[in-house]
């Protein structure tokens, strides 16, 4: 067997073609004396070089990388524990998984067994681009997880085309954007089309091509009961009609979804994107609803970020985390009142959910100040790029649109 070793250099290639350029990388790299340097400070700079590769959008590597400070977040709100999994089933290049390691290693004070459960044993996951997934182990082995000539925790199979059987104690992850799964292939006059893809399996709450959805339902199997997850998915998987409205039902029937966090635009790399991060509970099965309360912190209305001139920070969501209350989310207080209108955080009842149309968990109340104040607008550069958000998401929506008209028409 290649062990995680071979799998991380499974046809690597060279793509430096000047000699002179090749000598010099070559030679700064071996005047640094790696053997001396701490794990940290190699993981650090691995990690970075990564978000070097994110912010080159012509790459299009930004789709497989989750801001940090985000990812910290969630993983600060869940606080997994030694000797439990975590797992990922789209993990790209490792992010929550070594967020999560920081977490644990931090926060306990590991005794032998618990030592080789978090090398060895916490992690598991998927990653299909095989480009990524080698980034993802490689990150993986320079922060010291796993063993180099073990089993990689991270399968390059597609996790949505079965159920792998085992469970898993936390999940984070952030499925890719694009909303249909769909496959090419050639057809009987030598074109290319592009087809739907939909998975039928005997675990999912409905059939869909929304790749966000067939997610949910994903995650929803492989957690155990009394797991926790915190998944980033984007609007449409909260209102969607159809089957999103069948998930989101089951969703709030058979786990405790407790927590919804609405996300700024301007914090991915790929342009677009309005998402937010679900918090939930597995529960075993029952005759009444798991969920009671759905407590929703927006922070996107009046918040603007930008990738380079203010990109969004952990500090930035420190209230977030404060309204979450980690430490007991049973016991939690509203910002929102009717004397204090523009409180973040509110709660919503499972009869007040029910009662929208098509079970719309797209919940806001806060005023947009931009079209109250027109004296304090935000900065013409923040403005330009809200813009261009919002083009792009309204043009894949229409792309969207087009694919499902053109391929009702065959």
């Amino acid at each position: 067997k290649p062990g995680m070793f071979g799998e991380i250099v499974l046809r690597a290639q060279n793509k430096v073609s000047d000699p002179a350029m090749l000598d010099k990388i070559i030679d700064m790299i071996d005047k640094e004396n790696w053997v001396m340097m701490g794990v940290d400070t190699k993981g650090e700079i691995y990690e970075g070089l990564l978000q070097k590769n994110a912010e080159d959008t012509k790459s299009g590597a930004g789709q497989y990388f989750t801001p940090r400070p985000l990812i910290k977040v969630m993983v600060q709100c869940l606080q997994p524990e030694p000797l439990k999994t975590i797992g990922d089933p789209c993990c790209g290049t490792g992010g929550f998984f070594l967020a999560a390691y920081d977490f644990l290693t931090s926060h306990y004070r590991l005794d032998r067994e618990q030592s080789r459960f978090l090398k060895n044993k916490t992690f598991g996951g998927n990653e299909i681009v095989t480009g990524t997934r080698r980034l993802a182990l490689m990150n993986m082995f320079l922060h010291n997880i796993g063993e180099i000539d073990g089993e990689p925790m991270i399968s390059n199979s597609d996790a949505l085309i079965a159920d792998p059987g085992y469970r898993f104690d936390y999940i984070l992850t952030n499925p890719p954007f694009g909303k249909k799964s769909s496959m090419t292939f050639t057809n009987a006059e030598g074109e290319q089309e592009r087809e739907d893809l939909t998975y039928n399996r005997q675990d999912f709450w409905t059939t869909t091509s929304n790749k966000q959805l067939n997610f949910l339902q994903h995650i929803h199997t492989i957690l155990k009961a009394g797991g926790q997850a915190a998944v980033v998915l984007p609007d449409n998987v909260l209102f969607e009609g159809g089957a999103g409205e069948t998930i989101r039902k089951k969703l709030l029937e058979t786990t405790d979804l407790h927590t919804i966090l609405r996300l700024p635009t301007g914090i991915f790399y790929a342009h677009g994107v309005k998402a937010n991060v679900l918090f939930f509970e597995a529960k075993p099965a029952a005759k009444e609803p798991w969920t009671k309360e759905v407590w929703i912190y927006d922070y996107r209305t009046n918040v603007h970020h930008t990738l380079k001139k203010n990109p969004m920070k952990y500090s930035d969501l420190k209230d977030f985390i404060k309204c979450y209350n980690p430490e007991n989310r049973h016991n939690r207080k509203e910002t929102w009142s009717e004397e204090s209108p523009d409180g973040r955080f509110r709660k919503f009842s499972y009869e007040e959910i029910v009662a929208r149309d098509k079970t719309n968990l797209d919940i806001f109340w806060l005023k947009d100040q931009s079209l109250v104040d027109l004296e304090n607008l935000p900065d013409p550069d923040i403005l330009a790029n809200e813009i261009i958000e919002n083009m792009e998401a309204s043009l894949e929506s229409f792309k969207e649109i087009m694919a499902t008209i053109n391929g009702n028409g065959e």
